[in-house]
């Protein structure tokens, strides 16, 4: 086991070192403001049911503690003095109380069941516009984010708002009123004595501010450290097999135990101090309790001091003087799970408020036909495709048939302004060119692709597909005119049918064969337990790589996309299945524009043209013949033998 070390930085999402000073929480007015703005917004009337509830609870609750005093003035002590054994008017007084203390029980428990109801809907809604807000965020913050510390947004933060809704804020409602009640009800009793009881309460409240003060800055730091340690053991449960091969276990053990220190400091520092505040208000309000006794005690059995003051009047001020510490003391309790709230909530908001994917696009991609020689759009799917213009000006709309032209022009891009990656690509792809990048690790091959997505916007230059630049499509309808299969493969929990559906959700049983056929597919599929309606789960964890890359290809040939990218495409599929692989490739590619990464060079010989790459710089580019003439860097990678020996 790992020594445990005296500074530990955090990994992604944590952002700590221990010792240093823990984030602050920016605005946390506005973050509660916020918080509360949910649940007002969508539950207006459960709220005022909620109050109407407190305020009942509190009176009922007042109401039996000043019926102390006419208890022990008006029956006992006339009682006792007279020697009458006629219980009917004190049962007749205890049973006007009893309906108070049930209509109190009543209401606690309505509250209870409407904060509830309040509580999970408000927190379904958040996880709802998490998601959704997620789905609209470009691929550049999941590339920047860990997904282990994303995960925790949607569990730990949003269980932190759980607690703070369902107790801490219908706690901190019912004190206030509950503290506000009693102290006008003490003020009406005794004076002096509640002078006595505030004294005491500053001290407490001083007690509070410290403690609160010195644990919130602990829970913000223990919400940070959680996150990162979610995020790193989920990157461990997805590489477990690399850790296996290259015995890494105890390098990652050494490393979780960093983390994990980090987070159990803080999160011990954060409950240490919160948890030392009840045992200090406890005995602060016993003290309070105490001293009222015996002040009180001398002032009711000194008629000069205080006249009217009685033994039954100090019987309810000392019950307020518990009631009115309790709650002060539940709501220094409550501003800790608050602030630990507010730091799960700040994180709730970051990501909500993280700038979504912009889209200024307004061209279409439709399905046409051509009726009297003209392009008219289709309400089918026909398999030609069209470009939609909407010209504002003369408010007309027109087609244009899309061909599947793609030009870069002098573009330059780097995922950091001061770091790029491409340097001034100049390339044209015509309509139904295979089009194969080569080059070494990082030369940019998957990053050309990326930004015909518009996965990332460019720097400068012009992309342009059919001549319109790229900014002026849709990005939703750019995608879905191309087809892609990536290097690593992802397959959704569901059936194997499901799956390749995922390219066309309303493709018929015989489509999906049809695509799982072209991509030779079939054959694995029907030797599956169920076939077609085997279960697939953990990414496809029960099917080999290469099985996977085939339901992928399949997943793309089903769209039927005008243009395709193959970013390494059969890397994992061995020798003889990719001979077969790659006639159904062909039939795919057959009339579409595709663009191909391939580091087999073997599978891009009859490409139209091959793109050499190095360090972000097209250093070469023509047919495979071509390449191969002029003993270059093409003919290098090929051959493996240096330009200068051929």
């Amino acid at each position: 086991m790992a020594e445990k070390v005296k500074e530990i930085k955090v990994g992604p999402g944590g952002g700590n070192k221990r010792g240093m000073p823990a984030p602050k929480i920016e605005n946390p007015g506005a973050l509660l403001s916020r918080i509360m703005g949910y649940v007002f917004k969508y539950y207006p009337i459960h709220m005022i049911t909620v109050l109407v509830c407190i305020l009942v609870t509190v009176f009922s609750s007042i109401q039996g503690t000043f019926f102390t005093k006419s208890l022990i003035d008006l029956y006992i002590q006339p009682m006792l003095d007279s020697g009458s054994n006629d219980f009917t008017p004190l049962l007749l007084a205890i049973a006007r109380v009893a309906v108070f203390y049930a209509f109190g029980a009543l209401a606690s428990y309505v509250q209870a069941r409407v904060m509830v109801y309040i509580n999970q809907g408000t927190l379904k809604r958040l996880r709802e516009e998490l998601f959704v807000h997620m789905e609209s965020l470009p691929i550049k913050y999941f590339d920047t984010h860990a997904h282990g510390d994303i995960m925790s947004v949607y569990t730990n933060d949003i269980d932190t708002l759980r607690q703070m809704i369902s107790q801490s804020v219908p706690q901190l409602i019912n004190s206030t009123i509950t503290i506000v009640s009693v102290l006008v009800s003490m003020f009406i009793l005794s004076v002096p004595l509640t002078f006595v009881t505030l004294f005491m309460v500053a001290v407490m409240l001083f007690c509070s501010a410290m403690a609160t003060k010195a644990s919130g800055k602990n829970f913000v730091d223990q919400q940070k450290n959680l996150g990162a340690l979610n995020g790193y053991i989920e990157e461990m449960m997805t590489g477990q097999k690399v850790v296996k091969v290259f015995n890494h276990e105890a390098e990652n053990i050494a490393k979780f135990d960093e983390l994990n220190e980090a987070l159990c400091n803080s999160a011990f520092k954060a409950n240490a101090y919160s948890g030392s505040l009840g045992p200090i208000n406890a005995q602060l309000g016993n003290t309070s309790y105490v001293i009222c006794a015996m002040v009180g005690g001398a002032i009711a059995l000194s008629n000069n001091i205080a006249v009217g003051f009685t033994v039954g009047a100090l019987a309810s001020f000392l019950t307020f003087n518990r009631n009115f510490s309790m709650p002060i003391n539940q709501v220094s309790m409550q501003f800790n799970s608050i602030i630990m709230a507010l730091a799960g909530a700040d994180r709730i908001f970051k990501l909500l408020d993280a700038e979504p994917e912009t889209d200024d696009g307004y061209v279409l991609l439709v399905d046409c036909e051509e009726k009297n020689g003209e392009i008219v759009e289709a309400d089918h799917h026909t398999g030609h495709w069209a470009w939609k213009h909407y010209h504002k000006a003369t408010n007309t709309t027109t087609y244009q048939k899309m061909e599947g032209d793609v030009t870069f022009n002098g573009v330059d891009f780097g995922y950091t302004d001061d770091k790029m990656v491409l340097h001034d690509i100049v390339l044209h792809a015509t309509p139904g060119q295979k089009i194969a990048f080569v080059g070494s690790t990082g030369a940019g091959k998957t990053t050309i692709t990326n930004l015909i997505n518009r996965f990332y916007d460019i720097q400068d230059g012009k992309i342009r597909y059919d001549n319109i630049n790229i900014n002026k499509i849709k990005k939703a309808d750019l995608r879905r005119s191309l087809g892609i299969v990536l290097q690593d493969t992802h397959l959704f929990t569901g059936t194997v049918a499901d799956n390749i559906r995922f390219g066309k959700l309303n493709a018929t049983d015989e489509e999906v064969i049809a695509a799982a056929k072209l991509a030779n597919a079939h054959s694995f599929i029907k030797r599956l337990p169920d076939g077609y309606d085997t279960m697939l789960t953990g990414d496809g964890a029960n099917l080999s790589q290469g099985q996977r890359q085939l339901l992928a290809i399949a997943r793309a040939a089903i769209a039927d996309p005008p243009v395709l990218i193959l970013d390494e495409a059969t890397s994992s599929i061995d020798t003889r299945t990719e001979k077969i692989v790659q006639d159904g490739m062909d039939k795919l590619m057959k009339g579409r524009t595709t663009f191909v990464i391939a580091h087999r060079l073997s599978t891009v010989r009859n490409s139209d043209c091959i793109i050499v790459l190095e360090q972000g710089r097209i250093v070469e580019q023509g047919t495979h013949d071509e390449l191969i003439a002029k003993k270059q860097r093409y003919y290098q990678l090929y051959t493996g033998m240096k330009p200068e020996t051929a």
